[in-house]
């Protein structure tokens, strides 16, 4: 346990396990007696959390929400893969280029354009998720081509291989299992965007309309307790991720085995 402070020591998992219980411990007593009037203790959330849990309202908004979350991972995982793909092509590169710097734009100024182009408050949603995950879904995958290893390129040539048939077996193929990863990695995104989205149309329920009508009531409780239900949901969807990747894709043991 003394190597717990030293840099770059390794310790074993089950010290990590203690470390980690003994910092939750810590959290929660500071938490517990830093909290006044206003902030709730964790005993009153962990009750508040049971009780959401047991409630028909939150499955239903918590649906909706996943629902809406998948619809637009995969809308934006179709446009990121077209336009990573076709970035090798000169014409389509600058169009990827674009949708790069397009990450520096801000929703709040577009929300207007987008709701005149969209006919109900369901494709307002879905437009919205997907023109904020399609920049740093695009980021992320065109930095994993362009850290390609030129002897790749080279050994199809060797082989023979056209232009396209060295496009499909290094990237598409030769990637499939970064796609997983940047989509593990930029769930976040959207799930972080969710709440935002879903306060601007709150006619078809969601978690976000929920949080903001527990906060429109100052109802620091549930606020705080439906956060951490909507964080434990975030792991799950990581870990599923992960997961699936390896499941599919054995030899990325392996890279990280020897890496």
């Amino acid at each position: 346990m003394k190597n717990i402070f030293n840099p770059f020591a390794s310790i074993s998992k089950q010290n990590t396990s203690i470390m980690i219980v003994v910092q939750v411990l810590i959290t929660l007593m500071v938490w517990h007696n830093t909290s006044n009037g206003l902030i709730p203790r964790p005993g009153q959330v962990a009750a508040a959390f049971g009780k959401l849990l047991t409630t028909k309202l939150l499955l239903d908004n918590m649906l909706v929400s996943l629902v809406l979350t998948l619809k637009a991972m995969c809308y934006s995982i179709i446009i990121t893969l077209f336009f990573t793909y076709a970035s090798v092509i000169p014409f389509f590169k600058t169009i990827a280029q674009f949708i790069v710097k397009c990450r520096y734009l801000t929703l709040t100024g577009l929300i207007f354009i987008f709701t005149l182009l969209t006919k109900d408050g369901s494709q307002l949603k879905l437009s919205l998720l997907v023109f904020g995950i399609v920049p740093f879904f695009t980021t992320s995958f065109l930095a994993v081509i362009l850290n390609i290893d030129k002897q790749e390129f080279e050994l199809c040539k060797t082989l023979g291989y056209s232009n396209w048939q060295t496009l499909y077996e290094v990237i598409i193929v030769g990637k499939a299992d970064q796609v997983f990863e940047i989509l593990r990695q930029n769930f976040a995104i959207s799930w972080l965007m969710i709440t935002m989205v879903e306060g601007l149309s709150m006619s078809e329920g969601g978690i976000g309309s929920l949080l903001i009508k527990y906060n429109k009531y100052n109802d620091l409780t549930n606020v705080i307790a439906l956060q951490l239900l909507i964080f434990l949901i975030g792991l799950c969807f990581d870990f599923l991720l992960g997961t699936t990747r390896r499941w599919l894709f054995p030899h990325c043991k392996l890279k990280q085995a020897t890496s």
